[in-house]
């Protein structure tokens, strides 16, 4: 089955490539599709001619989309205090209009700084006082996590700007409603899943390839973020 982004899909529920419903195709979903299939194999960017690597999921320079032709949503710019708020911490951004269908029911990600992966990633960057996780609400069955880049119109759904260890579009995270995965979008540092009674993982997900999330395991990225999914307690959001 094709999804409405133009994914060829074994799944019939949601698409097992971008967590898009596998309902009908919107009206644009083929023109995005022949875009995709039109790009070339060189990595030039068919939207605005940047060289990217023949294997970039994004274009760095306007952030087109590789696998489906379309550029990503256009970012709201936030009131002056909150764009100042993102140099001291990850925020959660400003509700945008989603492609992704909403989701049915109430989860959220723990953002953590976590001591111990920033020991083991030797970033000379200082750590953060660790404190307590953001908590950030997934309204969606396809969430972006990355950081902000207004320059390249990238507005991710779990906003990491402060780790300098984070890609623009580092992973995705996807659900069919009740299992969660992630991907790496071609990271520069890589994304990681480890469970929370092991030690701290050491071989990354390969880019691209979606790993289910299993209940009691932690995603690592960048230079000291460890995320849970987890369903959201009664009255939290």
């Amino acid at each position: 089955m094709r999804c409405p982004a133009g994914h060829e899909s074994g799944a019939t529920d949601y698409c097992d490539v971008c967590g898009l419903a596998m309902g009908a195709a919107p009206a644009d979903a083929p023109a995005a599709a022949d875009a995709a299939a039109d790009a070339p194999a060189d990595g030039a960017c068919p939207s605005c001619g940047a060289a990217n690597p023949a294997n970039a999921l994004f274009c760095e320079a306007c952030g087109y989309d590789f696998t489906t032709g379309s550029m990503p949503r256009p970012l709201t710019p936030p009131p002056a205090e909150e764009a100042a708020a993102t140099i001291a911490a990850p925020v959660v951004p400003s509700e945008a209009a989603s492609p992704a269908p909403p989701l049915a029911d109430a989860w959220v990600a723990e953002v953590w700084i976590d001591p111990d992966w920033y020991a083991d990633q030797k970033s000379t960057d200082p750590l953060p006082s660790p404190g307590l996780p953001l908590v950030v609400p997934l309204r969606t069955t396809s969430v972006l996590i990355g950081r902000v880049s207004r320059s390249r119109n990238i507005s991710p759904d779990i906003d990491l700007s402060s780790d300098n260890g984070i890609s623009r579009r580092h992973a995705q995270l996807t659900t069919d409603g009740s299992r969660w995965f992630v991907e790496d979008l071609g990271s520069s540092n890589g994304t990681y899943v480890g469970d929370a009674v092991g030690g701290l993982p050491t071989a990354p997900v390969p880019p691209g390839q979606k790993q289910e999330i299993m209940p009691d395991d932690r995603v690592y990225l960048g230079a000291w973020t460890r995320i849970v999914v987890r369903r959201a307690t009664p009255g939290e959001l």
